[in-house]
């Protein structure tokens, strides 16, 4: 439907889309909604001089395709190859960044209120799970979880090749969350691939 409507000089109308495609017209400005709805197509109304309502028009909308191939992997490569060759500080500005984005990522509690260790914790625990991070709660109860077995990685093959850099950013990440809940915890270290099916966040009491 979507390349009919690039092929064509002029918009078109549901009826005519329809009749092209063999298809009913109902289908027809189901589908042409669906692809408004994308942003790939563009509904308007067309020019009339004479009495009646105007027509409903489709057409392509200008502008580049979104809807082509993506390779957000290989921006990432770029990015962290050129950190990576930074020099022996980059590890610690990509866990500033994995800070500012964890502070971002959470909302903080009302003025005056501090989260307790364990509430810390499950937020922190809800975020990695909405992150794609499979953390491991363990065993349920009312006690702050020491360690938090993540058992994926959504960036597996990037922590693979820029270990160090993509494992920072997520302790920053994790530090930034519990700073903005004002907890008591922290995250103290990330232990990339300790086993063969998790790394392990360590979590532990903020200094005095």
């Amino acid at each position: 439907m979507l390349d009919l409507l690039r092929a064509v000089a002029e918009p078109l109308g549901a009826a005519e889309v329809a009749e092209r495609l063999g298809v009913h017209a109902n289908t027809a400005r189901f589908h042409l909604d669906a692809l408004v709805s994308q942003g790939v197509v563009e509904r308007g109304s067309e020019d009339r001089s004479g009495p009646g309502r105007p027509r409903t028009v489709y057409s392509p909308r200008q502008g580049m395709d979104r809807g082509g191939v993506r390779s957000y992997r290989l921006l990432a490569q770029i990015l962290l190859s050129q950190l990576a060759s930074s020099g022996p500080d980059a590890g610690e500005a990509v866990r500033q960044a994995g800070q500012d984005w964890g502070r971002y990522l959470v909302e903080p509690p009302p003025p005056h209120r501090v989260a307790t260790a364990e509430e810390a914790a499950a937020r922190l625990i809800a975020l990695l799970g909405d992150l794609g991070f499979d953390p491991d709660p363990g065993a349920p109860g009312p006690t702050v979880p020491g360690v938090i077995r993540l058992r994926h990685c959504p960036f597996l093959e990037l922590a693979e090749e820029y270990g160090p850099l993509v494992c920072q950013s997520h302790l920053g990440l994790m530090q930034g969350a519990l700073h903005q809940l004002r907890a008591p915890v922290t995250a103290a270290g990330l232990v990339p691939f300790a086993e063969p099916g998790a790394c392990l966040a360590h979590l532990s009491p903020v200094a005095a």
